[in-house]
């Protein structure tokens, strides 16, 4: 707990309440917070004025709730924001249900109206609890002022035990700037809310039992392995029980890479030796996993042949989606931990035959032409000059997928993607986020041109902060996911996806006082990209793509996940 701010180390004093959140914040660690303020928030901002917080203010609320997002992901610490009343809590819709979605940790701050205006259809009021009730893991509307303290403790509390997620608190302006006398608490007890963190033992053995006497094993991780630190714990685990690893997008980096025993990601853009191995296996040992449908593809002929371990924190994910044969509810850590000292190292020397030969086979790979730059190129590029030691954010299109599939993750808390939502214009802020929660790490936005323009004010947020983050857009002049699925499944029908009216990138990134440069010649490609990384302040880079380039392998939607497109790159 960090030292009081406005106390000076006494327990009581008197407070607004404005003051106390903020008290609250500072004793509970929060260095950054990410907002924008408004009517409601005026005195919470008044206090923030000369507090020992870092406050970064975005150029939309959207962005600032990205922000706390992407930081949350890198440093595994809640991120926190705020935005005033009505439209200003609105704006922050998109970004919690993004977080809900992928477990990420965060408490946000929204202003309200007075508690008497409340429900009179007031100036700037929303009905935010109820609107973002679904979307969060809980939400506040804060009534007394006396209450402040232990519903802010509860809100962190809740936001990063148990499966993380968003929680929202929502604060009248009369309660903000009401007198009480404040009293901290740390302690929090919630009645029904006890997540389970041990695993049951009987379960745990029965789980090792299966592993030791399986001969096609594989194990299908999630982001809960991150969220968990358990990357340590599965790694041991699947070396010592000798048994292959995919990940999915969330899960990317839980793993190394590079390691023989990595199978890269699954699904519906993943590896064909992730989907053939997965689909031919005798036991699927998912962790922090929740059988998402763009990892299982048709849910009837998923695994047919596999005994199902599911180990998860969310007793709720377990059986949800796929029947369980060895269900363990528990934390990833502990779980892993315990199965360890109880699995067994086995050859299966058939088994990575059989695997060796599919990546032989069906290695990822990609069309290239000497009068256009593949996308996967310039991915391959990135991932060179920076050795693997770059976080990497994306919005969410083609270029996140071939940010997936080319781009090696050996260490957790590096990838920053919407996995569950699928929320374009989410990779700057969150690469931001990310940045100021990570200064020491090169941090870099691989785009597309259409995502990039849905936040692209936040280049005045990196520009007045000097953020060093790089965005490097792989600007096809369209939709690049619509556009494949229209060729694909709707007869080259292509329907409102032509962006080939873009704006000039590097104009615009100019006129922020942002570097910016271009790249329209392969050969350009590695030199542009190794100067522009080199510079300790933000850039933007135009990278000027294939427009047809397709990502594969492909399962089309509904489809089973040995039957993909593009293994003979159609």
């Amino acid at each position: 707990m960090k030292a009081s701010y406005f106390g000076y180390g006494r327990t009581t004093m008197k407070m607004t309440g404005a003051q106390a959140l903020i008290e609250c914040f500072i004793r509970k660690g929060v260095e950054v917070v990410f907002g924008y303020p408004g009517g409601a928030v005026l005195p919470i901002y008044d206090v923030l004025y000369d507090a020992p917080i870092r406050h970064v203010l975005t150029r939309h609320e959207q962005g600032a709730v990205h922000a706390a997002d992407g930081y949350a992901r890198v440093t595994g610490k809640p991120g926190v924001c705020i935005a005033t009343s009505g439209p200003g809590a609105t704006n922050l819709v998109t970004g919690l249900a993004n977080a809900y979605m992928d477990s990420i940790p965060i408490v946000a701050v929204t202003g309200q109206v007075a508690t008497n205006l409340i429900g009179r259809d007031s100036f700037q009021e929303a009905d935010i609890t109820g609107i973002t009730t679904p979307i969060t893991k809980h939400n506040y509307l804060v009534k007394d002022v006396r209450d402040l303290p232990r519903i802010i403790s509860e809100a962190f509390y809740i936001a990063t035990t148990g499966r993380p997620g968003p929680v929202l608190i929502d604060l009248p302006r009369d309660v903000s700037s009401a007198e009480f006398d404040f009293v901290y608490t740390d302690k929090v007890d919630l009645v029904g809310y006890k997540p389970t963190y041990k695993g049951h033992v009987k379960q745990i053995e029965e789980a090792a039992a299966a592993i030791n006497g399986s001969r096609r094993p594989v194990l299908y991780v999630g982001g809960g392995v991150i969220s968990s630190g358990a990357h340590r714990e599965l790694f041991a685990l699947a070396t010592k029980a000798n048994v292959p690893v995919t990940t999915t997008l969330m899960g990317l980096g839980a793993f190394p890479g590079n390691h023989p025993l990595s199978l890269g990601m699954l699904g519906m853009h993943g590896t064909a030796y992730a989907n053939y191995a997965v689909m031919n296996s005798d036991l699927l040992i998912a962790v922090g996993a929740r059988f998402d449908d763009r990892v299982t593809g048709k849910l009837d002929v998923f695994a047919p042949q596999a005994k199902v371990i599911h180990i998860d924190i969310d007793p709720a994910e377990i059986g949800k989606n796929v029947d369980v044969d060895i269900p363990i509810v528990g934390d990833a850590r502990n779980v892993l931990s315990s199965l360890v000292e109880r699995v067994q190292h086995v050859e299966r020397t058939e088994w990575f035959e059989k695997i060796a030969g599919w990546k032989r086979d069906y290695p990822l790979a990609y069309e290239e032409r000497d009068d256009e730059i593949a996308p996967q190129y310039v991915v391959e590029q990135i991932y060179e000059i920076t050795k693997g030691q770059a976080i990497i954010a994306t919005e969410v299109g083609q270029h996140q997928m071939w940010a997936a599939q080319y781009y090696r993750f050996d260490e957790p808390r590096c990838f920053v993607s919407s996995g569950g939502l699928g929320t374009m214009g989410y990779g700057f802020p969150a690469a931001i986020g990310a940045q100021v929660g990570r200064p020491d790490r090169t941090v870099i936005d691989i785009a597309g041109d259409g995502s990039f323009q849905m936040n692209i004010q936040e280049l005045g947020t990196v520009a007045s902060n000097r953020i060093p983050v790089k965005v490097v857009i792989l600007n096809n002049g369209c939709l690049g996911m619509v556009r494949q699925w229209q060729q694909l499944f709707y007869k080259e029908r292509y329907s409102y996806i032509d962006l080939r009216d873009n704006p000039d990138f590097v104009q615009i990134a100019a006129a922020y006082g942002i570097k910016g440069r271009r790249i329209t010649k392969r050969e350009e490609v590695r030199p542009v990209l190794e100067e522009m990384l080199a510079l300790p302040e933000p850039v933007v880079i135009d990278v000027q793509v294939c427009r047809g380039a397709n990502v594969y392998p492909m399962v089309p939607a509904g489809g089973a996940l040995d039957k993909m497109l593009g293994l003979g790159r159609e």
